[in-house]
Protein backbone atom coordinates (compact mmCIF):
# COMPACT_ATOMS: atom_id res chain seq x y z
CA UNK A 1 0.00 0.00 0.00
CA UNK A 2 1.04 3.62 -0.50
CA UNK A 3 2.67 5.02 2.58
CA UNK A 4 2.05 8.58 3.69
CA UNK A 5 5.41 10.41 3.77
CA UNK A 6 6.82 10.94 7.24
CA UNK A 7 8.30 14.41 7.74
CA UNK A 8 11.27 14.47 10.11
CA UNK A 9 13.11 17.50 11.47
CA UNK A 10 16.72 16.64 12.34
CA UNK A 11 18.58 19.06 14.61
CA UNK A 12 22.33 18.59 14.28
CA UNK A 13 25.50 20.20 15.62
CA UNK A 14 26.76 21.88 12.45
CA UNK A 15 27.85 21.47 8.85
CA UNK A 16 31.23 19.87 9.61
CA UNK A 17 30.37 17.94 12.80
CA UNK A 18 31.17 14.27 12.01
CA UNK A 19 28.11 12.84 13.77
CA UNK A 20 25.84 15.16 11.78
CA UNK A 21 27.47 14.12 8.53
CA UNK A 22 27.63 10.38 9.12
CA UNK A 23 24.58 9.67 11.28
CA UNK A 24 22.09 12.04 9.64
CA UNK A 25 23.11 13.85 6.46
CA UNK A 26 24.37 10.88 4.45
CA UNK A 27 20.97 9.21 4.87
CA UNK A 28 18.72 12.08 3.77
CA UNK A 29 18.56 11.13 0.08
CA UNK A 30 18.35 7.32 0.58
CA UNK A 31 15.55 7.72 3.12
CA UNK A 32 13.36 9.53 0.60
CA UNK A 33 12.78 6.23 -1.20
CA UNK A 34 11.24 4.89 2.03
CA UNK A 35 8.87 7.81 2.43
CA UNK A 36 11.03 9.52 5.06
CA UNK A 37 11.45 13.21 4.26
CA UNK A 38 14.25 14.51 6.48
CA UNK A 39 14.97 18.22 6.78
CA UNK A 40 18.18 19.00 8.62
CA UNK A 41 18.61 22.07 10.80
CA UNK A 42 22.38 22.29 11.49
CA UNK A 43 23.55 24.76 14.09
CA UNK A 44 25.14 27.82 12.50
CA UNK A 45 26.81 28.93 15.73
CA UNK A 46 27.99 25.39 16.43
CA UNK A 47 27.06 22.81 19.03
CA UNK A 48 30.45 22.97 20.74
CA UNK A 49 31.96 25.95 22.61
CA UNK A 50 34.93 27.89 21.22
CA UNK A 51 38.31 27.36 22.93
CA UNK A 52 38.48 30.97 24.09
CA UNK A 53 36.64 31.43 27.41
CA UNK A 54 35.66 35.04 26.69
CA UNK A 55 33.93 33.97 23.47
CA UNK A 56 31.76 31.37 25.18
CA UNK A 57 28.99 33.61 26.64
CA UNK A 58 28.13 35.19 23.25
CA UNK A 59 28.44 31.78 21.58
CA UNK A 60 26.00 30.23 24.07
CA UNK A 61 23.50 33.05 23.58
CA UNK A 62 23.74 32.79 19.79
CA UNK A 63 23.37 29.00 19.86
CA UNK A 64 20.23 29.15 21.98
CA UNK A 65 18.63 32.09 20.14
CA UNK A 66 19.04 30.45 16.73
CA UNK A 67 17.01 27.46 17.99
CA UNK A 68 14.05 29.49 19.29
CA UNK A 69 12.33 29.75 15.85
CA UNK A 70 12.87 26.02 15.41
CA UNK A 71 10.55 25.33 18.34
CA UNK A 72 7.62 26.65 16.32
CA UNK A 73 8.83 24.95 13.14
CA UNK A 74 8.99 21.61 14.96
CA UNK A 75 5.19 21.56 15.19
CA UNK A 76 4.97 21.17 11.42
CA UNK A 77 6.82 17.84 11.49
CA UNK A 78 5.71 14.31 12.34
CA UNK A 79 8.89 13.45 14.22
CA UNK A 80 11.81 15.29 15.79
CA UNK A 81 15.36 13.89 15.78
CA UNK A 82 17.97 15.38 18.09
CA UNK A 83 21.46 14.35 17.02
CA UNK A 84 22.82 14.61 20.57
CA UNK A 85 22.04 17.66 22.70
CA UNK A 86 21.44 21.07 21.07
CA UNK A 87 24.24 22.64 23.14
CA UNK A 88 27.15 20.47 24.23
CA UNK A 89 26.77 19.16 27.82
CA UNK A 90 23.58 21.16 28.48
CA UNK A 91 19.85 20.56 28.43
CA UNK A 92 18.41 23.79 27.02
CA UNK A 93 15.38 24.14 24.74
CA UNK A 94 14.74 20.46 23.96
CA UNK A 95 11.67 20.17 26.26
CA UNK A 96 9.88 22.84 24.23
CA UNK A 97 10.08 21.04 20.90
CA UNK A 98 7.07 19.15 19.62
CA UNK A 99 6.97 15.38 19.84
CA UNK A 100 7.39 12.56 19.27
CA UNK A 101 11.13 12.98 19.77
CA UNK A 102 14.07 10.69 19.07
CA UNK A 103 17.55 11.17 20.51
CA UNK A 104 20.55 9.90 18.53
CA UNK A 105 23.73 9.27 20.54
CA UNK A 106 27.15 8.16 19.32
CA UNK A 107 29.28 9.03 22.38
CA UNK A 108 29.10 8.38 26.13
CA UNK A 109 27.77 11.91 26.71
CA UNK A 110 26.76 11.16 30.31
CA UNK A 111 30.46 11.10 31.28
CA UNK A 112 30.82 14.87 30.85
CA UNK A 113 31.24 17.03 33.94
CA UNK A 114 27.57 17.98 33.77
CA UNK A 115 26.55 14.55 32.52
CA UNK A 116 23.19 14.49 34.27
CA UNK A 117 21.73 16.30 31.26
CA UNK A 118 22.00 13.06 29.24
CA UNK A 119 19.54 11.17 31.45
CA UNK A 120 17.11 14.10 31.52
CA UNK A 121 17.25 14.48 27.74
CA UNK A 122 16.78 10.74 27.19
CA UNK A 123 13.72 10.66 29.46
CA UNK A 124 12.24 13.59 27.54
CA UNK A 125 12.57 11.57 24.34
CA UNK A 126 10.34 8.79 23.06
CA UNK A 127 13.32 6.66 22.13
CA UNK A 128 17.11 6.67 21.89
CA UNK A 129 19.11 5.52 18.85
CA UNK A 130 22.52 4.27 20.02
CA UNK A 131 25.71 3.86 18.02
CA UNK A 132 26.92 0.78 19.90
CA UNK A 133 25.88 -1.73 22.56
CA UNK A 134 27.77 0.05 25.38
CA UNK A 135 25.72 3.20 24.82
CA UNK A 136 22.54 1.18 24.48
CA UNK A 137 23.08 -0.55 27.82
CA UNK A 138 23.31 2.80 29.61
CA UNK A 139 20.04 4.08 28.17
CA UNK A 140 18.38 0.70 28.72
CA UNK A 141 19.18 1.03 32.41
CA UNK A 142 17.40 4.40 32.44
CA UNK A 143 14.25 2.66 31.23
CA UNK A 144 14.39 4.23 27.77
CA UNK A 145 13.23 2.56 24.61
CA UNK A 146 16.39 2.02 22.55
CA UNK A 147 17.61 0.95 19.13
CA UNK A 148 21.12 -0.07 18.14
CA UNK A 149 22.19 1.53 14.88
CA UNK A 150 25.95 1.56 14.11
CA UNK A 151 27.49 4.52 12.32
CA UNK A 152 27.64 3.37 8.72
CA UNK A 153 30.33 3.92 6.10
CA UNK A 154 29.42 5.34 2.71
CA UNK A 155 31.20 2.67 0.70
CA UNK A 156 30.44 4.53 -2.52
CA UNK A 157 32.82 7.27 -1.29
CA UNK A 158 35.24 5.44 0.99
CA UNK A 159 36.69 2.74 -1.23
CA UNK A 160 40.12 1.33 -2.12
CA UNK A 161 42.29 3.28 -4.52
CA UNK A 162 41.91 2.06 -8.09
CA UNK A 163 45.67 1.95 -8.69
CA UNK A 164 48.03 -0.06 -6.51
CA UNK A 165 49.95 2.09 -4.04
CA UNK A 166 53.56 2.85 -4.87
CA UNK A 167 56.35 4.68 -3.10
CA UNK A 168 57.44 4.56 0.54
CA UNK A 169 55.01 3.11 3.12
CA UNK A 170 52.81 5.74 4.76
CA UNK A 171 51.38 5.07 8.22
CA UNK A 172 48.36 7.28 8.80
CA UNK A 173 45.98 8.70 11.37
CA UNK A 174 42.83 10.71 10.72
CA UNK A 175 40.74 12.54 13.29
CA UNK A 176 39.81 15.80 14.97
CA UNK A 177 42.22 18.03 16.85
CA UNK A 178 40.70 17.08 20.18
CA UNK A 179 41.83 13.48 19.69
CA UNK A 180 45.39 14.22 18.53
CA UNK A 181 46.65 13.53 22.05
CA UNK A 182 45.93 9.84 21.45
CA UNK A 183 48.31 9.79 18.49
CA UNK A 184 50.92 11.97 20.20
CA UNK A 185 51.11 9.47 23.06
CA UNK A 186 52.32 6.90 20.53
CA UNK A 187 55.44 8.94 19.78
CA UNK A 188 57.89 6.45 21.40
CA UNK A 189 56.47 3.55 19.39
CA UNK A 190 56.36 5.61 16.19
CA UNK A 191 59.99 6.63 16.70
CA UNK A 192 60.99 2.95 16.93
CA UNK A 193 58.99 2.15 13.79
CA UNK A 194 60.87 4.93 11.99
CA UNK A 195 64.17 3.57 13.30
CA UNK A 196 63.44 0.08 11.98
CA UNK A 197 61.89 1.26 8.70
CA UNK A 198 64.07 3.98 7.21
CA UNK A 199 61.65 4.88 4.40
CA UNK A 200 58.41 4.92 6.41
CA UNK A 201 56.45 8.15 6.82
CA UNK A 202 53.60 9.29 9.04
CA UNK A 203 50.62 11.20 7.66
CA UNK A 204 48.30 13.09 10.00
CA UNK A 205 44.93 14.14 8.55
CA UNK A 206 43.38 16.63 10.94
CA UNK A 207 42.03 20.16 11.38
CA UNK A 208 45.28 21.13 13.14
CA UNK A 209 48.86 19.85 12.99
CA UNK A 210 50.30 17.46 15.58
CA UNK A 211 52.98 18.44 18.10
CA UNK A 212 55.56 15.70 18.56
CA UNK A 213 58.51 16.22 20.89
CA UNK A 214 61.24 14.19 19.20
CA UNK A 215 59.79 12.56 16.09
CA UNK A 216 61.67 13.47 12.91
CA UNK A 217 59.56 16.31 11.47
CA UNK A 218 60.84 15.61 7.95
CA UNK A 219 59.07 12.25 8.03
CA UNK A 220 55.72 13.59 9.25
CA UNK A 221 53.26 14.91 6.66
CA UNK A 222 50.36 17.05 7.85
CA UNK A 223 47.27 17.15 5.63
CA UNK A 224 44.62 19.64 6.67
CA UNK A 225 41.30 17.80 6.72
CA UNK A 226 38.44 18.88 4.49
CA UNK A 227 35.34 17.09 3.19
CA UNK A 228 36.88 17.29 -0.28
CA UNK A 229 40.13 15.49 0.57
CA UNK A 230 39.09 13.15 3.39
CA UNK A 231 38.80 10.12 1.09
CA UNK A 232 41.82 10.67 -1.16
CA UNK A 233 44.04 11.38 1.85
CA UNK A 234 43.11 7.97 3.30
CA UNK A 235 43.43 6.09 0.02
CA UNK A 236 47.10 7.05 -0.22
CA UNK A 237 47.93 5.46 3.15
CA UNK A 238 49.53 2.06 3.64
CA UNK A 239 48.31 1.45 7.22
CA UNK A 240 45.70 3.10 9.45
CA UNK A 241 46.08 3.70 13.21
CA UNK A 242 43.35 4.16 15.82
CA UNK A 243 44.77 4.51 19.34
CA UNK A 244 42.26 5.24 22.13
CA UNK A 245 42.44 5.15 25.92
CA UNK A 246 41.10 2.27 27.99
CA UNK A 247 38.14 4.03 29.61
CA UNK A 248 34.37 4.32 29.34
CA UNK A 249 34.54 7.30 26.99
CA UNK A 250 36.44 5.13 24.51
CA UNK A 251 33.95 2.29 24.99
CA UNK A 252 31.29 4.70 23.80
CA UNK A 253 33.12 5.27 20.51
CA UNK A 254 31.60 3.75 17.40
CA UNK A 255 34.82 2.73 15.56
CA UNK A 256 34.05 4.95 12.58
CA UNK A 257 37.72 5.80 12.03
CA UNK A 258 38.59 2.10 11.93
CA UNK A 259 35.75 1.40 9.51
CA UNK A 260 36.78 4.16 7.09
CA UNK A 261 40.32 2.75 7.02
CA UNK A 262 38.91 -0.67 6.24
CA UNK A 263 36.61 0.73 3.56
CA UNK A 264 39.66 2.21 1.82
CA UNK A 265 41.33 -1.20 1.83
CA UNK A 266 43.88 -0.39 4.55
CA UNK A 267 45.28 -2.78 7.14
CA UNK A 268 44.61 -1.41 10.62
CA UNK A 269 46.26 -1.44 14.03
CA UNK A 270 43.86 -0.24 16.73
CA UNK A 271 43.36 -0.18 20.48
CA UNK A 272 41.25 -3.26 21.31
CA UNK A 273 38.74 -1.26 23.35
CA UNK A 274 34.95 -1.29 23.10
CA UNK A 275 33.58 -1.68 19.60
CA UNK A 276 37.12 -1.92 18.19
CA UNK A 277 37.61 -5.15 20.13
CA UNK A 278 34.24 -6.48 18.99
CA UNK A 279 35.13 -5.88 15.35
CA UNK A 280 38.58 -7.46 15.73
CA UNK A 281 36.97 -10.58 17.21
CA UNK A 282 34.71 -11.04 14.21
CA UNK A 283 37.32 -11.76 11.55
CA UNK A 284 40.95 -11.24 10.51
CA UNK A 285 40.70 -7.54 9.81
CA UNK A 286 43.62 -6.09 11.78
CA UNK A 287 45.74 -6.12 14.92
CA UNK A 288 44.87 -4.95 18.41
CA UNK A 289 47.54 -3.02 20.34
CA UNK A 290 46.98 -2.27 24.03
CA UNK A 291 50.44 -1.04 25.09
CA UNK A 292 53.37 0.91 23.63
CA UNK A 293 55.11 -2.42 23.14
CA UNK A 294 52.10 -3.77 21.27
CA UNK A 295 52.05 -0.77 18.95
CA UNK A 296 55.64 -1.50 18.04
CA UNK A 297 55.50 -5.30 17.88
CA UNK A 298 52.08 -5.62 16.23
CA UNK A 299 52.56 -3.00 13.56
CA UNK A 300 53.63 -5.17 10.63
CA UNK A 301 57.07 -4.45 9.14
CA UNK A 302 56.67 -1.99 6.30
CA UNK A 303 57.82 -4.62 3.82
CA UNK A 304 54.92 -6.82 4.95
CA UNK A 305 52.19 -4.18 4.92
CA UNK A 306 51.01 -4.91 1.33
CA UNK A 307 50.77 -8.64 2.14
CA UNK A 308 48.86 -8.05 5.37
CA UNK A 309 46.70 -5.49 3.62
CA UNK A 310 45.48 -7.99 1.04
CA UNK A 311 44.81 -10.60 3.74
CA UNK A 312 42.87 -8.24 6.00
CA UNK A 313 40.99 -6.65 3.12
CA UNK A 314 39.20 -9.95 2.50
CA UNK A 315 37.88 -10.07 6.06
CA UNK A 316 37.02 -6.38 6.05
CA UNK A 317 35.08 -6.54 2.79
CA UNK A 318 32.46 -8.87 4.27
CA UNK A 319 31.84 -6.68 7.29
CA UNK A 320 31.75 -3.47 5.31
CA UNK A 321 29.08 -4.85 3.00
CA UNK A 322 26.88 -5.30 6.09
CA UNK A 323 27.39 -1.84 7.56
CA UNK A 324 27.60 0.33 4.46
CA UNK A 325 25.38 3.39 4.45
CA UNK A 326 23.61 2.13 1.33
CA UNK A 327 22.42 -0.98 3.22
CA UNK A 328 22.15 -0.26 6.91
CA UNK A 329 19.04 1.87 6.70
CA UNK A 330 17.20 -0.50 4.40
CA UNK A 331 15.73 -2.21 7.48
CA UNK A 332 16.69 0.44 10.02
CA UNK A 333 14.35 3.08 8.59
CA UNK A 334 11.48 1.39 10.42
CA UNK A 335 12.82 2.89 13.64
CA UNK A 336 11.22 6.17 12.64
CA UNK A 337 7.84 4.65 11.79
CA UNK A 338 7.87 2.90 15.16
CA UNK A 339 7.04 6.26 16.72
CA UNK A 340 4.54 7.44 14.13
CA UNK A 341 1.01 6.00 13.70
CA UNK A 342 0.60 7.35 10.16
CA UNK A 343 -0.46 4.53 7.84
CA UNK A 344 1.52 1.47 8.86
CA UNK A 345 -0.46 -1.73 8.45
CA UNK A 346 -2.06 -2.40 11.83
CA UNK A 347 -0.17 -5.63 12.47
CA UNK A 348 3.21 -4.08 11.62
CA UNK A 349 2.52 -0.95 13.63
CA UNK A 350 1.61 -3.00 16.68
CA UNK A 351 4.71 -5.16 16.33
CA UNK A 352 6.93 -2.11 16.12
CA UNK A 353 5.33 -0.46 19.11
CA UNK A 354 5.63 -3.46 21.42
CA UNK A 355 9.21 -4.20 20.39
CA UNK A 356 8.65 -7.48 18.55
CA UNK A 357 9.38 -6.34 15.00
CA UNK A 358 12.56 -7.50 13.30
CA UNK A 359 14.36 -4.55 11.71
CA UNK A 360 17.60 -6.31 10.96
CA UNK A 361 19.99 -9.09 11.93
CA UNK A 362 20.75 -9.02 15.63
CA UNK A 363 24.22 -7.91 16.64
CA UNK A 364 24.17 -9.47 20.10
CA UNK A 365 21.34 -11.93 19.45
CA UNK A 366 19.41 -10.73 22.48
CA UNK A 367 15.62 -10.87 22.06
CA UNK A 368 13.55 -7.77 21.67
CA UNK A 369 11.93 -6.35 24.77
CA UNK A 370 9.27 -3.70 24.98
CA UNK A 371 11.94 -1.03 24.87
CA UNK A 372 14.84 -2.53 22.95
CA UNK A 373 15.29 -2.66 19.21
CA UNK A 374 18.39 -3.73 17.32
CA UNK A 375 19.80 -3.28 13.92
CA UNK A 376 23.36 -4.36 14.10
CA UNK A 377 26.43 -5.61 12.43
Amino acid sequence: MTRTPLNIAAFTGGQTVPSARFRVRQYIDPLKSHGLMVQEFPSRAGQYPPPSLWKRPPWLLATILERVPHILKSRKFDLILFQRELVSTLLTLEPYFAGPRLLDVDDAIWLHKRGGFAARLARLSDGVICGNSFLQSYFDDLGCRTWLLPTAVDSDRFSPKADERTGPPVIGWSGSGGNLIQLERLEPALAMVFLKNKSARLRVICNRPPHFQNLDADRVDYVRWSPENEVSALQDLSLGLMPIEDNDWSRGKCSYKMLTYMACGLPVVVSPIGMNAELLAMDEIGFGAATQGDWLSRSPPCSRIPIWGKKWAKGAAGWLSRISASRIFHPGWQTFFALSPLDLPRQQEGALRNGSADIGPSYDHRPWSRRRGTYAL
